[in-house]
């Protein structure tokens, strides 16, 4: 049997101390980290919202007939307008007349932890090796608490959680209370498999969902009754997950339509049944096998720079085996190298000409 991974649950100041032992520069094991935190990112979606966006009437300093019209429109427009705007901006506005006062606080809500540093997160993503964001971390639970739900989308990815364990709870419990959308959560390490908080799981409001550098919840000890009713998208970037755990996740996920695991820190055993699913993409994942049960819906399975990892051999290539059962809608199928993964069909499927080959 194969030995785990030695990193898994290695404590940063034992890494630091074999790096050292072994003649290496300290810092190699922050550009490691980083390298690992610049894949997780990648993949991440784009928030909604930026700082950055320019107005249309930017730079005008005249209205033409000196009637504010925007401020006219129906409050579930002018809600739908501050909830496209950054959380900063869209608390501003409270400031613009008293007809916008009581709206931020009834407006869905978009947050995001990178545009709250000093440049709107414009440097790109927070690195190992950068002082902790505490003034972010503590704006973070300031705004979690000020504003009464429901929240758009969340985005925080800046905060060491290790270093804020009970502010990260609470972020959780706020969140499933007050109806999150979208969320996309990411451990910035060390360590790099810290046990996302089980409440997570009680968040029946997500439609999408993306969770990086973490381990995932004990399935086995969340109560049978939840689900996520509403998503249809999860995303799992280098995170440590048992094979139960996806299972639980993609059972529990009746409308669940994209699925996407990138750079696995354990090898993974992917079994699909899912009678939603549509869309699949692995890359730079450690695979045992991947196993289309009972997927009727599906259309497309990318899997890409996989491995089958082999006790503490990272990039270890050896084959392992695709097997396609019930997927009658599935079209595209790649990236495939001769050698290292085995296809297997087990219901005739009809796979059109763009299956890719490399």
């Amino acid at each position: 049997m194969d030995e785990p991974q030695v990193i898994i649950g290695t404590p940063r100041s034992d890494m630091l101390a074999s790096i050292e032992r072994n003649g290496r520069h300290p810092d190699t094991l922050d550009l490691g980290s980083n390298m690992m935190l610049y894949m997780v990112y990648r993949y991440l979606p784009a928030p909604p919202v930026s700082p950055t966006a320019t107005l249309s009437l930017a730079g005008a300093s005249w209205v033409p007939d000196g009637v504010d019209r925007i401020s006219l429109l129906p409050d579930v427009l002018l809600r739908d307008i501050i909830s496209r705007l950054p959380a900063k901006d869209a608390a501003r506005t409270a400031a613009l007349a008293s007809r916008w006062r009581p709206l931020w606080r009834s407006a869905p809500l978009s947050l995001v932890d990178s545009h709250l540093l000093p440049d709107g997160g414009a440097s790109g993503p927070f690195i190992i090796g950068s002082p902790s964001p505490r003034a972010v971390t503590a704006a973070v639970s300031s705004a979690l608490a000020a504003h009464p739900g429901p929240f758009r989308c969340v985005h925080l990815t800046c905060s060491t959680m290790d270093e804020h364990r009970g502010e990260m709870a609470r972020w959780i419990d706020t969140l499933v209370a007050k109806g999150v959308q979208e969320l996309v959560f990411v451990n910035r390490p060390w360590p790099i498999d810290l046990r996302l908080p089980a409440a997570l799981f009680s968040c029946a409001s997500l439609t999408r969902l993306y969770l990086g550098v973490w381990r995932l919840p004990d399935t086995a000890a969340v109560p049978r009754g939840v689900s996520f009713p509403n998503l249809r998208e999860l995303g799992l970037c280098w995170n440590v997950m048992e094979d139960r755990d996806l299972a639980f996740m993609l059972e529990r996920s009746p409308v669940l339509e994209f699925l996407v695991i990138m750079a696995s820190q354990t090898g993974v055993r992917v079994r699909l049944v899912s009678r939603s699913l549509r869309c699949v993409q692995l890359g730079h994942t450690f695979l045992e096998n991947i196993d289309v049960v009972e997927a009727p819906h599906l259309e497309r399975l990318f899997q890409w720079q996989t491995v089958a990892a082999a006790g503490s051999r990272v990039m270890a290539n050896r084959s392992f085996r695709i097997k396609i059962g019930n997927a009658p809608k599935l079209r595209v199928l790649g990236y495939l190298k001769p050698g290292e993964q085995e296809l297997v069909v087990v219901v005739q499927i009809s796979i059109c000409k763009c299956m890719c080959v490399s």
